[in-house]
């Protein structure tokens, strides 16, 4: 198992699941998988949660609606991360790092690099700005050279820079819009807010509003997993 494919394995394995066809995943179920991912969940604990989830969903007498969330498995999921032996700091479950074409990687900082310095921006964060796609440059460089070999040290600088990009990005969004996502977050979550932990309900409120900050301002994700 591929450990960046860890949000396109949850997709496929829930959409098999659900076993309705193609079904495209909400920003509230990618803030999940991305919350599981920053847990530290393995993969095959997501895989068994997620099958739980839809055999007790299959067990019932009364089905008065179709699952359209892959937070509706959260609760199973969590449950078949606590019952695994293996360490839960690695989200792959173990296995090892990807082999990334260095060319496809070096088009993917450069394309990242672009978006960011097409952006108008106030002088506060435009020195952020420059400083993020210089680095994502630097990066595409390496690639060229075909010298990125240690790519969890890759992807740690990838989450330095989006984590200050996130910040700015936040200083930037208006009262208005920060309460719009935040009422957006509590409706779309409220039917699982029982099946999550105090601490993954923090953990996914932040994230989600990252994520909403991120995309408000038209900056793109720089991990390796949205390559």
């Amino acid at each position: 198992m591929n450990y960046f494919n860890y949000f396109t394995e949850i997709e496929e394995h829930f959409q098999q699941a659900r076993g309705s066809g193609f079904f495209l995943l909400s920003p509230l179920d990618w803030t999940m998988i991305e919350t599981w991912k920053e847990s530290g969940i393995p993969l095959d604990a997501v895989h068994n949660g997620i099958e739980r989830a839809f055999e007790k969903w299959h067990a019932r007498k009364r089905k008065t609606r179709m699952v359209n969330s892959i937070a509706y498995c959260a609760q199973e999921v969590l449950t078949a991360a606590r019952e695994m032996d293996e360490p839960r700091a690695d989200a792959s479950g173990g296995h090892p790092q990807p082999e990334f074409d260095p060319a496809e990687l070096a088009a993917y900082f450069r394309r990242n690099a672009e978006e960011i310095q097409a952006k108008t921006v106030p002088e506060p964060p435009r020195e952020l700005y420059a400083e993020t796609a210089e680095s994502l440059l630097s990066l595409a460089e390496a690639a060229d050279r075909d010298e990125l070999e240690d790519l969890e040290a890759v992807e740690q600088r990838l989450t330095v820079l989006e984590e200050r990009l996130t910040a700015a990005a936040r200083q930037q969004a208006s009262e208005d819009q920060l309460l719009e996502a935040r009422q957006e977050l509590s409706q779309q979550l409220a039917p699982y807010r029982g099946k999550m932990t105090a601490e993954q309900l923090a953990m996914f409120e932040k994230q989600y509003l990252d994520r909403k900050c991120l995309e408000t301002s038209g900056l793109p994700r720089l991990s390796l997993f949205y390559l």
